[in-house]
């Protein structure tokens, strides 16, 4: 009996601690259950969709909302922003969307329609260009006449503005998300820095250009704004209001034009390939080339945080350009190399060294 008692004693104990055991494998600390939670949390939350148009307009905000937001330009590279029909996937983005971003100023007209039509109630749509001049500034000239009633909407290729799009950006990500005004903020001050060394820059070109030569004949009417700003004068644009290709009484104002200014170089366009310009360039004898106003050079993605190529930004894009109107009108291309064209957020921005003079 003694034994038996015994040996029940001890089954008794092994039972109360195997029982004690798994009691607390199966109970985390409050802390424990807390961090479980927030992970779960964390990877059920979305990231805010924001939805944009041309190029330029993704880079820049993109740099502002980093790995915060989600951005996503629905109009491709190379294609004409004024004209642009949307798909109908572009639909269904734009009915995601939390907040669509605008250039305005009747640019993207087409897709300012569909957004409208499509977006959530809660949804809104900001247009930057509308907050970042006022009517009586707008320009109306050779490809956007005033008595059509639409003013050139080309502001961002003037660096100034594209400082207050990025601000502008910056304002609307954090009214989306407040958490985050911090991190919006230190983006704006990096993009500043760049937008203001892309300032000095241009303003060092243009000192090196011979007076006489600046002057601007482009193909598509894009450059009034930077023109306005930098001390240029534009004496013409090769495409019509109507954005077809030019009637020969047209070409032949034009080539006179050229002849009398004197100007050394006439500039077309990427995304309007014309073989009018190169007419205008043999029979005027001057030099010809291409800039971009919303096409980003080389291969990669608009978006910030997908690019991998450091040249393919809107500050790469205007660097660029700088190069080409040196070359063409007698500057010096070189004093473009100090640029950092990299984005300050994504990829780029750990890959790329900052360059100094």
């Amino acid at each position: 009996m003694k034994k038996t008692s015994a040996l029940l004693l001890v089954l008794n104990f092994t039972l109360v601690a195997c029982s004690t055991t798994q009691n607390t494998a199966v109970s985390p600390s409050p802390s424990e259950s807390a961090a479980a939670v927030k992970t779960v949390q964390n990877k059920t939350q979305k990231k805010p969709l924001v939805v944009t148009t041309v190029a330029p307009l993704t880079n820049i905000v993109s740099n502002i909302a980093g790995a915060r937001a989600e951005v996503k330009g629905i109009i491709p590279e190379g294609t004409d922003s004024h004209t642009f029909e949307p798909r109908p996937s572009d639909a269904d983005v734009l009915s995601k969307a939390d907040l669509i971003i605008l250039n305005g100023l009747h640019l993207e007209t087409p897709t300012a329609k569909l957004a409208k039509a499509s977006k959530s109630k809660e949804a809104k749509i900001y247009e930057l260009g509308s907050h970042t001049i006022s009517q009586d500034q707008w320009l109306f000239d050779f490809s956007f006449p005033k008595e059509k009633g639409d003013p050139n909407p080309h502001l961002w290729v003037n660096p100034k503005y594209a400082k207050v799009y990025a601000r502008l950006a910056a304002q609307q990500l954090t009214a989306l998300d407040p958490a985050g005004k911090d991190y919006y903020a230190t983006n704006l001050k990096n993009y500043e820095k760049r937008l203001d060394d892309l300032d000095r820059v241009t303003r060092e070109v243009v000192k090196s250009i011979p007076p006489q030569n600046r002057k601007l004949l482009t193909y598509h009417d894009s450059w009034a704004y930077w023109a306005r700003e930098y001390g240029f004068e534009v004496i013409g644009a090769i495409q019509p209001s109507d954005f077809k290709e030019p009637s020969a009484q047209d070409v032949a104002k034009l080539i006179d034009q050229i002849r009398k200014t004197g100007v050394p170089a006439i500039f077309g366009s990427e995304v309007y390939p014309s073989k009018v310009e190169e007419q205008i360039a043999r029979e005027a004898k001057v030099k010809t080339a291409n800039t971009a106003d919303d096409e980003l050079p080389g291969q990669g993605s608009a978006n910030a945080m997908e690019n991998t190529n450091p040249e393919h930004t809107y500050i790469g894009m205007m660097a660029n350009n700088l190069r080409i109107i040196a070359s063409g009108l007698g500057g010096n291309p070189k004093l473009v190399d100090s640029l950092n064209t990299a984005n300050v957020v994504g990829p780029t921005a750990t890959a790329a060294t900052t360059k100094t003079k």
